[in-house]
């Protein structure tokens, strides 16, 4: 059997990880759930149930990886004992898969207003004219594109592929965050969005509707549920700390959605300055591809030429955050055709992209009837009740002793410390229950 990857160093995982959990969701849903739920108001109700809810579930994923030293399948049949275990694991396979093809459609769209950006800097309007008009052929091709880079990225393996653009993509992704915001927030209009993301409305605190907002948020910016983190957990050196490195994680995954929301936020109401409209008919302000394809475009066109530089930085932030996440879905079922079938990486990658991006051509093709139903089927349904799942093998299944013994792989005074005392109760008993009512409140 060939020796599996590991991550050579802690910033080398906790970037790859939080690459992962850092996606197109972070940047285009989180800020505007903020603006339209209190405000500051609404953040500090998602970094506590960030660690509430969602720290716990990742904690499970990383512990069951690095203790079994496998893909999700053979992990979870590992520590069931039986072959409802593997169901599992192949079940989360198949919905990360899922989830993938339609994330490599959406990366496509990335890279479209990408390309549509450098071709517009320097006058060719016959082609930014083709990749502005939607068509099937140029959704196809830039899926394609998408899902190449991709795999180009993981066919190189854990060290080689992963960690290598893990450690520059992040770091790029958060200076030109930063850069972005500098500009935007020195223009007319950028004061009014600062306010309405920062400025706190307590009275919503106890809001249902923010409560069921902050807690879906924070469970699924983490890509919790379809094995990411497990795998990743999985090439994690046995002398790391888990718990302290889970922290590390959503630190920086709960600090890349609050700077992205100081970018978005002034950016829309800077846009509103500008002319261009930012709420929906109903009042709420416009988020989603929406806000991504149509409100920021036209807040770049009215710009001038220094918008075109902008909407370049743009789209490239965008591009990096869509393959930070896609090389972590790509590798769960790439992980489990090399280690359960003994395919050589390169043929794995291979064959999985090319399956994955066949069922992209499939939703592409069909996109009206397909794309929101396997959008609600994936994230909606079968994400949540796979973090359920998860919990109950790691809260019920699995032996305490079993899971000792690995915290104490990295730390000798484990089953002293104040997550040993909480996290496995909690694990049982607390995140099933939250996670079944969150559940039940978002589909009833």
């Amino acid at each position: 059997m060939a020796i599996r990857g590991e991550f050579s160093s802690r910033i080398g995982f906790v970037l790859a990880a939080a690459g992962s959990a850092v996606g197109l969701g972070n940047i285009w849903g989180f800020p505007t759930k903020v603006a339209s739920n209190g405000g500051a108001a609404f953040v500090l109700v998602y970094l506590l149930l960030a660690f509430v809810l969602a720290y716990p579930v990742l904690m499970a994923e990383l512990i069951i990886g690095r203790s079994t030293r496998s893909n999700m399948v053979d992990a979870l049949g590992k520590i069931s004992g039986n072959f409802a275990g593997r169901l599992t694991g192949i079940w989360g396979c198949i919905t990360v898969s899922l989830i993938l093809a339609f994330y490599a459609i959406v990366g496509g769209w990335m890279l479209v207003y990408f390309a549509d950006a450098a071709v517009s800097m320097v006058g060719l309007t016959s082609v930014s004219d083709w990749l502005l008009t939607p068509s099937v052929t140029r959704n196809v091709v830039f899926c394609f594109l998408f899902m190449g880079l991709t795999a180009f990225i993981v066919v190189g393996g854990v060290k080689s592929g992963i960690e290598k653009w893990s450690v520059r993509l992040m770091p790029t992704l958060v200076i030109l965050i930063l850069a972005l915001i500098v500009y935007v927030s020195m223009q007319p209009g950028a004061v009014e969005g600062w306010s309405a993301y920062l400025v706190p409305d307590f009275s919503r605190v106890l809001d249902p509707d923010l409560l069921i907002n902050a807690m879906g948020q924070a469970f699924f910016s983490m890509s919790l549920g379809v094995g990411t983190m497990l795998v990743y957990g999985s090439y994690l050196s046995k002398n790391e700390n888990l718990p302290s490195i889970g922290a590390s994680v959503a630190l920086v995954d709960i600090g890349v959605a609050v700077i992205a929301g100081m970018l978005i936020i002034p950016a829309m109401y800077v846009a509103l300055n500008n002319g261009v409209e930012i709420f929906t008919p109903e009042g709420a302000l416009i988020q989603g591809d929406t806000l991504i394809f149509k409100v920021l475009p036209a807040l770049f066109d009215t710009i001038g030429t220094v918008g075109l530089f902008v909407a370049f930085t743009f789209f490239a932030l965008m591009a990096i955050a869509a393959v930070t996440s896609s090389i972590s879905m790509l590798e769960v079922p790439v992980a489990y055709m090399v280690e359960s079938k003994g395919l050589q990486r390169k043929k794995a990658v291979v064959l999985m992209s090319s399956i994955i991006f066949a069922l992209s051509c499939i939703i592409i093709l069909n996109f009206e009837t397909l794309f929101g139903f396997v959008i609600a089927l994936t994230t909606e349904y079968s994400q949540p009740l796979l973090g359920l799942v998860l919990c109950i093998f790691a809260g019920w299944v699995w032996r305490r002793d079993a899971i000792l013994d690995e915290l104490k792989e990295g730390d000798e005074f484990a089953e002293h410390s104040v997550f040993w005392k909480i996290w496995p109760w909690y694990v049982r008993f607390v995140c099933p229950v939250i996670i079944a009512l969150m559940f039940y409140r978002s589909v009833f």
